[in-house]
């Protein structure tokens, strides 16, 4: 993934919001190859509401359409959303299921991700590493899985005790723009902005792993596909990790984690 560098504007005047924008993101911090219902999420979850992270949400999703090129390919866009709306409605998720958004972007990365309130990127090129559509449902299930989870709602919260962010507040509010900061404050955990995503931490690339086999088992998709998708990204980096997953945990713990959950897995989807 490509890494963001961002510096302040010259001259007087206020913060322009997509240089602000930019510089909070890449600050924070940029993804390598990058549960409970939504109302889950823990205690640091608690700093910002659902509905808060569905506005936020999709105010970012519409801000990369209009930046990045929305793929052509109309047989990528629908089996991206048939099969989303299978992970969907697997992982009971308190977003209602005409809320979700799956969009795929043209471009070679093998990349994918996800933004609170249920929107969900993928890039051309992450397809094919995938050999069937029970592929593209471990990618899905993952990423629905941090949403599920509040993972973003999470990161809001842990940043508020991050320098960096509140560097980047204060920037914005020395522009005099107090609602602008609001916003920032959210993005600091939101996870995309043009390409750029903010790192999940080891605990929760694992959470949304173990969850992301539980909803494609119950959407009736062989579990056993997740491992060898993570195999073939691992080997697809030469030795480095995928572009879309956080540098934690490493191919070789999130393989191992993958085996030792899908017995568990495989026995959902045996029950159909």
């Amino acid at each position: 993934m490509r890494a963001c560098c961002c510096r302040l504007p010259g001259g007087k005047g206020g913060l322009a919001r997509r240089e602000a924008l930019m510089l909070l993101v890449g600050a924070t911090g940029t993804m390598m190859v990058g549960c409970s219902p939504q109302q889950g999420g823990g205690a640091l979850a608690s700093f910002v509401s659902p509905e808060e992270e569905r506005q936020l949400g999709e105010q970012a999703f519409e801000k990369i359409k209009q930046e990045e090129r929305v793929s052509g390919d109309a047989g990528l866009q629908q089996r991206l959303r048939s099969v989303g709306r299978r992970i969907v409605e697997a992982s009971r998720s308190s977003i209602p299921p005409g809320q979700w958004e799956f969009v795929v972007f043209a471009g070679d990365e093998l990349n994918a991700f996800a933004l609170p309130g249920g929107h969900v990127g993928f890039y051309e090129g992450i397809f094919r590493v995938m050999r069937n559509d029970a592929q593209v449902a471990a990618v899905l299930g993952h990423e629905v899985g941090h949403v599920t989870a509040r993972h973003s709602a999470q990161r809001i919260g842990a940043s508020q005790a991050s320098q960096l962010g509140m560097s980047a507040l204060q920037i914005a509010l020395g522009a005099g723009n107090v609602g602008f900061a609001n916003e920032l404050a959210a993005l600091l955990g939101a996870g995309v902005q043009y390409g750029v995503i903010l790192p999940y931490s080891r605990a929760q690339e694992l959470e949304a792993d173990r969850l992301g086999l539980e909803y494609m088992a119950r959407a009736g998709y062989d579990p056993a596909e997740a491992l060898d998708f993570w195999q073939r990204m691992a080997a697809s980096g030469g030795g480095k990790p995928p572009a879309f997953l956080s540098t934690h945990p490493s191919d070789a713990q999130r393989i191992e984690q993958l085996r030792e959950a899908l017995p568990r897995a495989q026995a959902i989807y045996r029950r159909g």
